[in-house]
């Protein structure tokens, strides 16, 4: 009879199964529940909030395009694939997915497949020597009794989860900075197209200077006083240039490039700014990635304490084999050599100073502190959503109050300049009233830029369009 006939192999097989089947029903360890997180009705920053866009703008594609620039889509385009950051997190996270796979093959029984030759003799005054042949295929097979292995799963497949959300994450700052920078380098080709008008302007007034000091009705402190304000603009345009090239350099590294091969031209500047679906505050628990991120860990967390209370319980293997030993290749696989093993084994650990006990102990804090890390990463979130809503709104009414300013200012630096070529004001009251011009203006072109790097800002804290 083969021995995979016999009734007794018969009986420990199904003995064994049994055991197994009932056994993977006792997994210890709490279930998952996601930690609540305070949430609130509505945004405090929001009230009279109507937005222009759809509620699902965001969704229907890259959400810098909302600003319908195409210097900027086409930029944004490339920093998928070629921003290093994103290349570490998209690396990341096919590690933690293998880790999945690697996790999950533990359910399953490990089959080896074994061979051998051996040649034995006796002491000097023998000359007996023999062979022996074997070759045998065996199984072990660890049943999930207590949920360990099945938990272990679990904990890999959130942790790949939360490296998922991580990569969302970096590649939502990256471009998110992208953007920024980008509108920066907008803000200061602009500032330099309005200081290159202040300096032309400023060298014709200089000129009037010269004409009435050479006229003998102006003193030669008017001159003076031209020159400084000229050669003080040159070189607040020269810092200009230095500030665009920093910029310029950040973006060629964002897109994965070396400065040296990379060059944006100056074009001219439309400060659109979007309307940005808000949706309810509760789409941000969603939305987020740095959120999905955190609750997820939350998750692994959990997972830990199942498997290290499952230490408390003994483990149980599962072992077989079948293979064949003879003195001779040609009657190895004969049934009369053939040989088989079955067991059953199981192991318990019966003292170890409390050690299994602690590492409970020390997996519950751990996933108490993931939970408060989850709700401080849910406040944070809200509060970045309202303080970019609160600037939002400033900024709208910020920049009416400065385009009235700069027009104020122009207004009065033209009356000044005229009344000054009659020889009815001193050439201070000019300098103080071009001053004043040239500061409106930049102030009226800085938040027209802050408003949009704050909509970046705005779309960034709602978590883009993950």
């Amino acid at each position: 009879m083969r021995p995979s006939q016999s009734p007794f192999f018969k009986r420990h097989i199904l003995a064994m199964a049994a055991f197994s089947l009932l056994a993977s029903g006792c997994a210890v360890g709490p279930d998952y529940q996601r930690p609540s997180a305070v949430t609130p009705a509505a945004y405090k920053e929001a009230n009279n909030w109507v937005p222009a866009a759809p509620a699902d703008a965001l969704e229907r594609g890259p959400w810098w395009t909302l600003f319908n620039d195409p210097v900027l889509n086409e930029l944004a385009s490339g920093i998928e694939v070629s921003n290093q950051n994103i290349a570490v997190a998209s690396a990341n996270y096919a590690q933690a997915r293998a880790l999945v796979r690697e996790q999950r093959a533990a359910l399953f029984p490990v089959i080896t497949l074994n061979g051998g030759a051996t040649k034995s003799g006796g002491g000097a005054s023998s000359s007996r020597t023999g062979n022996t042949y074997q070759a045998n295929i065996g199984g072990s097979w660890e049943p999930d009794v207590w949920g360990r292995l099945s938990r272990g799963v679990d904990s890999a497949s959130a942790s790949s989860q939360a490296s998922a959300a991580d990569l969302a994450s970096a590649r939502l700052s990256a471009q998110g900075e992208l953007a920024t920078n980008y509108f920066s380098i907008r803000q200061t080709d602009a500032q330099q197209a309005l200081l290159a008008s202040t300096i032309a302007g400023y060298q014709r007034t200089l000129q009037i200077t010269q004409n009435r000091y050479a006229a003998g009705i102006a003193a030669k402190t008017d001159v003076l006083q031209a020159q400084t304000q000229l050669a003080n603009a040159q070189a607040e345009a020269l810092g200009l240039s230095r500030q665009r090239a920093q910029l310029e350099h950040a973006i060629a590294v964002l897109l994965g490039r070396a400065p040296a091969d990379f060059t944006l031209a100056s074009i001219q500047w439309t400060a659109s700014v979007p309307e940005v679906p808000l949706g309810v505050p509760s789409t941000l628990l969603e939305r987020r990635p740095d959120i999905a991120a955190a609750e997820r860990r939350v998750a692994v967390a959990n997972e830990q304490i199942g498997i290290a209370q499952s230490a408390f319980y003994p483990s149980v293997n599962l072992n077989a084999s079948y293979g064949f030993s003879a003195s001779a290749v040609s009657d190895l696989f004969s049934a009369s050599n053939s040989l088989w093993s079955l067991g059953l084994s199981a192991a318990q650990v019966l003292f170890n100073a409390g050690a299994t006990r602690e590492r409970v102990s020390g997996a519950q804090a751990a996933h108490d502190a993931a939970v408060a890390r989850y709700r401080q990463t849910v406040l944070t979130a809200f509060q970045n959503v309202e303080d970019q809503l609160a600037a939002t709104r400033v900024l709208v009414q910020q920049q009416a109050l400065r385009g009235q300013a700069s027009q104020a200012a122009d207004e009065a630096e033209t009356q000044m300049l005229n009344r000054y070529r009659e020889g009815q004001v001193s050439y201070t009251e000019v300098v103080t009233a071009q001053a004043s011009a040239l500061s409106a203006r930049r102030a009226l072109v800085q938040v027209q830029a802050d408003r949009q790097t704050t909509a970046v800002a705005l779309i960034q804290s709602l978590g883009g369009g993950w």
